[in-house]
């Protein structure tokens, strides 16, 4: 019976350990990860749309930009996204 009780003691030990080496892993992760950009552009061929930094809606192939780029963008023809509206916070109509 005791040899059964250490064996689990041992997995328990274990379990613990990698979970803490998974929180430390993830804090690191948060912690290097750069911040997110006020703006971004999604990229193709073409510029496709703008986003609000951060926009749920943006797809995954996206480059940041800065405020003047966003709006020269919107002036310039490229679509605004309908869901996080830059085109609203930026001003431009």
């Amino acid at each position: 019976m005791r040899t059964w009780h250490a064996m689990w003691v041992v997995r328990i030990n274990e379990a613990i350990a990698a979970a803490e080496q998974r929180g430390r892993e993830k804090r690191q992760g948060e912690e290097r990860r750069p911040p997110t950009p006020d703006w971004i552009i999604g990229v193709g061929q073409r510029p496709i749309e703008v986003h609000v930094g951060g926009c749920y809606a943006a797809r995954k192939r996206q480059r940041p930009i800065i405020r003047e780029q966003a709006v020269a963008a919107l002036n310039e023809g490229i679509r605004a996204c309908i869901r996080c509206r830059p085109d609203t916070e930026l001003g431009v109509l």
